[in-house]
């Protein structure tokens, strides 16, 4: 039987926007693992080949983790929703994803061996009233895993994502602190309680391991039952 475990030892890890959303929980797993992590922290609405250029900057990337926050998620309805925050929606979300992808896959396919973890939301796979923007620009990420891990899985590199909600790293520390938002977790969450960061964490750890070779397209929900 082939060994093979959670391990990243040696392994060389880019992680987008790795001060925000779930990056900090990520590169600390993937570093105790082993990792060599690579975090980067720029903006990248601005040059559509930015990516491209970091990817080349790091050059060796076994697993590239995309997590990517928006600035800004403003509830409005859908008949009131503004072009701007819908391009903008999509330029931070959708385009950068497509684009790290793009650059890193070139080497993974030659290699015949790499992984492709996309941190998504829940919010895709059970929509919020008033957030119609942030679910289909999150529903696009989604939909691109499905179609791009199909695609590679021929190849040996696996794409998946992590549709996630309720986590502590996309809410703030202090959440569960007002009794308004207990009651709201408590309600609406079967699990009573927001996930912890090195939770989620272990769940992409997996994705990235040689644990997940046979899994590739997936969009697995992590929200404390939210989502079933």
């Amino acid at each position: 039987m082939k060994h093979s475990d959670h391990s990243l030892e040696g392994q060389r890890v880019l992680v987008t926007q790795a001060h925000k959303l779930m990056g900090p929980a990520i590169s600390k797993c993937f570093e105790e693992n082993g990792a060599e992590v690579f975090g980067d922290e720029q903006d990248y609405t601005l040059d559509p080949y930015l990516p491209e250029r970091i990817v080349s900057a790091v050059g060796h990337v076994d697993v590239l983790v995309v997590n990517l926050r928006p600035s800004d998620i403003a509830a409005s309805m859908i008949d009131a929703t503004e072009e701007n925050s819908w391009r903008r929606m999509f330029d931070e979300l959708v385009h950068p994803m497509m684009r790290f992808s793009r650059a890193v896959l070139p080497q993974m396919i030659e290699r015949k061996r790499g992984k492709i973890v996309v941190v998504s939301s829940a919010i895709a796979l059970r929509p919020i009233d008033q957030l119609s923007t942030y679910c289909a620009a999150r529903g696009a990420q989604n939909a691109y895993v499905k179609a791009a891990g199909q695609e590679s899985a021929r190849n040996n590199v696996q794409i998946n994502a992590v549709g996630q909600n309720w986590v502590l790293g996309g809410y703030p520390e202090n959440f569960m602190e007002s009794e308004r938002n207990r009651r709201r977790v408590e309600r609406d969450v079967p699990a009573m309680r927001l996930g912890e960061g090195w939770e989620q964490a272990e769940l992409v750890l997996y994705l990235a391991s040689n644990r997940s070779d046979f899994m590739s397209g997936q969009v697995i929900p992590f929200a404390g039952g939210w989502v079933t």
